[in-house]
């Protein structure tokens, strides 16, 4: 039988990525439902290409956009709204979930994935920033496997594949280091959204690229291993690599280094998630090391302060994450939309931190008034 998947942002870099990793391995994998929050006719293309059973655009206003386009092929379910991409993981074929949506928006459909004990593969970093403890304890609960998209964290996992018990002495989150890496201060003074948003080695969405040049996106992994693999946020050390090509590492108590090597591209991290415990082969560029230096620094958090938020985030607790990552999302489209400077982003989001009401214990109610309060008090001071 076919694994059914649910992709949630088909439409984005790792849905599009992922559908490539399906169509190279169509004996094994089917896609069962395809979600896009605005990007209707990009939805519509892939439906044709895969001809799922059903597709869902979450932005409402383009329901009947989507029913027009789709109208000719019956067979296909259309769907739209919040609630829809909620309902569409529980659906009883679906045997894996891809939570590959931007931001707050895909924690509701991943915990209802996770109580209809469909497995997990991780994309959605901000569900375990905002969420961590109550994602795990679902995870537990109803012995579902969250298995990590993310690069760096696929990497941490292939390198404890087989360690047992052995402890773990430190995590080594790499990180490009993004365009930004080599600006001097007066420099960083003038950036725009159009200077983030030239990555020098991955090829990625707005929202994760200018999180990425702000260190906010490696802040966020921090946060997002601390919870994937249960250690200390004092354990995780975070490394620029320039390269990427080491995409992490893990430190044994026995001084031993275990790295997980690759070209920068998702598409492996992707497929092991879909095939684990097996590894497939998979058409793509094969890494040459001997045209490629490896190259490791320090990060300068004095420059990219929102690195250092993160961590201080992570050690506060409670629902700081979660007004760190709201904070994050409205500058983030602020500079964006060239409404705020580069260093206004980690401003704003320290002067959030510090008004936002803060819960020690927070239930998942507290994560909704969490998000909107913060994400209120970061628009006010846009203004």
């Amino acid at each position: 039988m076919k694994q059914q998947i649910c992709i949630l942002g088909s439409t984005g870099s790792i849905g599009t990525q992922a559908l490539d990793v399906i169509r190279q391995h169509q004996d094994r994998y089917e896609v069962y439902c395809l979600t896009a929050n605005n990007r209707v006719e990009e939805l519509a293309r892939q439906a044709r290409l895969f001809k799922p059973a059903a597709v869902v655009i979450a932005n409402e206003a383009h329901y009947g956009k989507l029913q027009e386009l789709l109208a000719d092929l019956p067979d296909i379910k259309v769907y739209a709204g919040a609630k829809a991409l909620d309902d569409i993981v529980e659906a009883e074929p679906v045997d894996m979930v891809l939570t590959a949506m931007v931001g707050f928006a895909g924690l509701s459909p991943t915990i209802r994935a996770i109580k209809a004990r469909k497995r997990i593969c991780l994309a959605n970093k901000e569900t375990l920033v905002v969420a961590g403890e109550l994602i795990c304890r679902l995870a537990i609960d109803n012995q579902v496997p969250i298995l990590p998209v993310d690069s760096e964290h696929s990497a941490i996992f292939q390198c404890l594949i087989g360690e047992g018990d052995n402890e773990v002495e430190k995590i080594l989150l790499t990180c490009s280091g993004g365009p930004f890496r080599n600006f001097t201060p007066g420099q960083m003074r003038s950036v725009k959204a159009a200077d983030a948003l030239r990555h020098p080695t991955w090829n990625m969405g707005n929202k994760i690229t200018i999180d990425s040049a702000t260190l906010m996106n490696k802040g966020f992994e921090v946060i997002e291993a601390r919870w994937l693999f249960d250690i200390p946020v004092s354990k995780i050390q975070v490394l620029v690599h320039p390269q990427s090509i080491v995409h992490s590492a893990v430190m044994f108590t026995d001084g031993s280094v275990k790295a997980q090597l690759g070209i920068p591209d998702m598409k492996l991290p992707i497929q092991y998630a879909f095939s684990f415990p097996d590894r497939l082969p998979l058409q793509q560029d094969r890494l040459d090391l001997f045209t490629r230096p490896l190259e490791f620094f320090e990060p300068k958090t004095e420059m990219f302060r929102c690195l250092t938020l993160a961590y201080e985030a992570m050690e506060k607790g409670g629902n700081m994450p979660c007004i760190l990552n709201a904070a994050n999302e409205i500058v983030n489209r602020a500079f964006l939309e060239d409404r705020c400077s580069f260093a206004d982003i980690s401003r704003i989001i320290e002067q959030t931190m510090l008004r936002a009401a803060f819960d020690a214990t927070p239930s998942y109610e507290t994560y909704i008034e969490t998000d909107a309060e913060a994400r209120r008090i970061a628009a006010e001071m846009l203004k």
